[in-house]
């Protein structure tokens, strides 16, 4: 017997590392020690600009997106997904993303597709402007069927202590500005499904009221906010920041909102896109249904004093990114009021 004969290829394995290699390498920045391809991965932990840095971690993956990505054979996208789920959850705090590790576990290891998947993760990476040290590949064919494959991701950022945002400086009357989402980032795809298949939708076919193929709204990769967010933090008294992620506003903004505080949210300050009142449509969602699973548009929320808002939105159109004062904090008990 042979572990080929078992269904794991150590050939294809070695020809997938070469496939990414410089892929892999065009991420690296200044921290990175070594190269693709030893036991770990290293990174230099000196930071001169910062005087008491803390490492900050996340680790996350894409869900079920995958299994649309597996259907529709469009795989290229779905690793800056998984790359924005990590970087854009340790900026919330104001840290600044160094490096990144993935995991690929799969049922049959074809070189070729692997390459398409790390692609997309070192896309992901360079627009968040972090290393891709290191990552795994485990091919198992007991596990996974041969098309069938899941990703992990591992980020860690620095931040200096003193500029930790956590939400405990908000205060009432700091105002909400949402950051618009690509679409449906990477969150609420088990409803996406079951919507789609009750419908018998093709995903490869238009599906009216949407112009074009259903596919590409559904595959739409995650914005990475990285570059936009320490844009920020340099310039505003930035007091929290709420990544729109499972749970939509609902769920996500209470999680920085000090006792004794909830907030007011417009509904009529953004307008979100076609995919969400589709959805609704096909699936007879309810409205409250909707803002628990998805972000509706808003893919990230930042607290300002309510005398910088103007200004920060201003700085947002000027780069070129659309942004609204959606909100503001008052007086309650935690909740996420809408109006």
């Amino acid at each position: 017997m042979t572990y080929e004969g078992a269904g794991v290829s150590i050939d294809a394995g070695e020809r997938a590392v070469e496939l990414i290699r410089e892929a892999v390498r065009s991420t690296y920045n200044e921290g990175v020690v070594g190269d693709i391809g030893g036991f770990a991965g290293f990174y230099k932990g000196s930071f001169p600009d910062i005087q008491d840095p803390l490492l900050v971690s996340s680790t996350d993956g894409v869900g079920t997106k995958l299994l649309l990505a597996i259907k529709s054979g469009i795989i290229n996208t779905v690793g800056i997904d998984l790359v924005a789920m990590g970087v854009n959850d340790i900026i919330c705090c104001g840290a600044r993303p160094l490096f990144f590790l993935d995991y690929i576990a799969c049922g049959k290891n074809e070189p070729e597709k692997i390459a398409s998947i790390v692609n997309g993760i070192a896309d992901g990476c360079r627009q968040a402007r972090c290393a891709l040290i290191g990552g795994e590949m485990a091919e198992m064919p007991d596990m996974y069927g041969p098309d069938d494959f899941d990703l992990a991701g591992f980020c860690v950022g620095v931040v200096d202590r003193e500029k930790v945002i956590d939400g405990s400086k908000i205060a009432a009357g700091d105002v909400l500005i949402g950051l618009p989402s690509s679409g449906l980032h990477s969150n609420g795809y088990s409803l996406v499904r079951k919507i789609i298949d009750s419908k018998k939708l093709g995903l490869m076919d238009e599906a009216p009221p949407l112009p074009g193929r259903l596919v590409d709204y559904l595959l739409e990769p995650t914005t990475i906010y990285v570059e936009a967010i320490l844009d920020l933090t340099a310039r505003f008294d930035i007091r929290g920041i709420v990544n729109i992620t499972g749970g939509g506003i609902t769920g996500n903004v209470p999680r920085i909102i000090p006792k004794g505080l909830s907030v007011e949210v417009d509904r009529s300050k953004w307008h979100p896109a076609a995919i969400f009142a589709a959805l609704q449509e096909w699936g007879d969602v309810a409205d409250d249904e909707m803002f628990r699973v998805f972000n509706m548009g808003i893919g990230m929320i930042i607290v300002v004093p309510g005398h910088q808002a103007d200004s920060m939105v201003q700085h947002l159109m000027n780069r070129m990114m659309n942004a609204s004062v959606i909100g503001r904090v008052v007086a309650g008990d935690g909740q996420v009021v809408y109006r």
